[in-house]
């Protein structure tokens, strides 16, 4: 073979090496490209999951935050409806002991004419007629609704000798005793009687000046 013809294969055979050294550098660089837009696309892929995972945590707080409001509101509702059932009940109670306190009232001021009946009667009877059985069963008949009066609440106002009180006493007369002081009751004319706290009927009575 010629120099001239080894020559031309020399130059064919470097030619073919830098023609497949270029391919692969090209397919290296394809390959690198699609490498990095992977990574691009997974980098953004992880973006968006992220930023989807940043709005659902920021949906659930919100639906979170509501629900802890509407919890806070049926909260306060029920204390309320609870406090006003408990107002009621305690109205109710109130008005029914009132009702009752009214009604037994009503029953002790019937009640009281016949007491003073008995007081009359035992206090007009004699030394003698006392000892008789029929002033003696009378006497009992007294005592036994006194003490079935005084177990329901109802006692007799202590008047005489205490110092005047308008709640309690009611004065028809006014008398001169230089023995007692003034504005003392000097005497009573007609007993008063309470039901528990609340005068049935006031103390009828003199005040001395």
């Amino acid at each position: 073979m010629s120099d001239n013809n080894k020559d031309v294969e020399i130059k064919k055979d470097v030619q073919e090496e830098i023609t497949a050294d270029t391919q692969d550098n090209k397919e290296l660089d394809k390959e690198a490209e699609v490498k990095a837009e992977t990574q691009e696309e997974t980098a953004t892929e992880t973006k968006e999951d992220k930023k989807d995972e940043k709005v659902s945590k920021l949906k659930k707080h919100k639906k979170k935050d509501k629900r802890d409001e509407q919890i806070e509101e049926l909260k306060d509702k029920l204390v309320r409806s609870m406090a006003e059932f408990d107002n009621y009940r305690k109205r109710t109670e109130k008005e029914k002991s009132q009702m009752f306190e009214i009604g037994a009232k009503s029953i002790v001021e019937k009640i009281l004419p016949v007491v003073d009946n008995f007081e009359r009667a035992l206090d007009a009877a004699t030394d003698d007629e006392k000892e008789t059985p029929f002033v003696q069963g009378v006497d009992k008949i007294y005592k036994h609704m006194i003490t079935s009066l005084e177990e329901v609440g109802v006692k007799a106002i202590d008047a005489q000798g205490k110092e005047f009180d308008p709640n309690l006493h009611n004065a028809v007369m006014h008398v001169e005793d230089e023995d007692m002081d003034e504005n003392v009751v000097a005497e009573e004319l007609q007993k008063g009687y309470m039901y528990k706290e609340s005068v049935v009927r006031h103390s009828m009575v003199k005040v001395a000046n």
